[in-house]
């Protein structure tokens, strides 16, 4: 049976992955004000696959017989120096998202509750290919700061990327 604690701290995370999808829309509307629908199609699939993962949690709530507490948020930042600043944000909000998911693998972990443990392992894995790309992309940004051919070929690339669930 799953604690309170547990549960709070599994809404907790719900939510905060319901505002980190709030966050790469806010991160895609800069990027489609700048002109840059690449960058922004890029933000807005991840969106999607945060809400994916919001709601992943919340049926997993549901499959406990608990109660999934939608909670309000905050605003989500709206202004970016520029292109790279947005993913360089997009990268600590990342590594925000494992430090979280850490915490409540912890608690699963010191609570032996070995089905959250399991279920929580999706996540943990999920977060290390997140911070990958993240950091790979930053990289990338600062490699072609200055040659305004490579940023444009960059754009073009992620306004073909898309989102496909992975199959449960």
């Amino acid at each position: 049976m799953i604690s309170d604690n547990l549960l709070r701290a599994l809404n907790g995370q719900m939510n905060f992955e319901f505002y980190s999808s709030q966050t790469y829309l806010s991160m895609g509307s800069f990027c489609a004000a700048e002109g840059f629908d690449g960058f922004a199609n890029f933000f807005e699939v991840q969106a999607e696959e945060e809400r994916f993962h919001a709601m992943k949690i919340y049926r997993y709530i549901h499959s406990l017989g608990k109660h999934a507490v939608i909670a309000g948020m905050d605003d989500p930042e709206k202004r970016f120096a520029s292109i790279r600043d947005a993913f360089e944000k997009g990268y600590a909000h990342e590594r925000e998202v494992t430090k979280r998911i850490y915490a409540l693998s912890d608690i699963a972990l010191n609570e032996r509750e070995h089905a959250t443990m399991h279920f929580l392992k999706w996540f943990i894995d999920e977060q290390v290919e997140e911070e990958a790309m993240f950091d790979n992309i930053v990289h990338k940004l600062k490699l072609i700061e200055k040659d305004s051919n490579a940023f444009i070929m960059m754009d073009a690339e992620f306004a073909k990327r898309t989102f496909t669930p992975p199959a449960e």
